[in-house]
């Protein structure tokens, strides 16, 4: 099986850059390892439809990204069956999520989308051009990690802390990751 861990977000407004943040955070912190699965994490940054062609690559999805839910307050973890939102979860948050729940709902509709999950936190108000998160988000990280570290070793992925760096001196650089200098 594939599996593949998908940080979703833009990384200039604040919260809405956590899923990229923590995709960054768990493959500095973590190895993750399988003798028959493959497990790739992935920053898609806002790209969403442009990723259609690497996410039918793989069996098994897991979107990391800021979801919008009504009635609840900032920094509210989900994690999720893509299939079955809880009833709270309403799509209506930023452009980005919007376009990812558009391609995954076009996925689907020919047939090529992976078991998808989605770990979301719901965000606080976006300040646009800020590279942090805020308190309520940077608290919710713990939560986060344990729900993708259980769904992992319950799939029997092996996940080992090799580091311990904390996600807020990822931050800075998160914009220029990947990019060769």
């Amino acid at each position: 099986m594939k599996i593949l861990l998908l940080g979703i977000g833009n990384v200039l407004y604040a919260d809405e850059g956590v899923g990229v943040h923590f995709v960054n955070y768990l493959t500095e912190n973590y190895r993750f390892s399988h003798p028959e699965h493959q497990i790739d994490l992935v920053d898609g940054g806002t790209l969403a439809h442009s990723l259609i062609p690497t996410l039918t690559q793989y069996d098994h999805l897991i979107v990391i990204d800021t979801v919008n839910a009504a009635g609840v307050d900032a920094g509210e973890v989900y994690f999720f069956d893509f299939d079955k939102a809880p009833p709270e979860i309403d799509w209506q948050g930023s452009a980005h999520e919007v376009e990812m729940l558009q391609t995954l709902i076009m996925m689907e509709l020919v047939g090529d989308r992976p078991k998808t999950f989605v770990l979301g936190v719901t965000p606080t108000v976006l300040e646009p051009m800020h590279l942090g998160l805020t308190p309520k988000i940077y608290a919710a990280i713990p939560t986060m990690e344990s729900a993708i570290l259980n769904h992992l070793t319950d799939l029997g992925i092996t996940c080992e802390r090799v580091n311990n760096i904390e996600i807020n001196s990822l931050i800075p650089t998160a914009y220029k990751r990947g990019v060769d200098a």
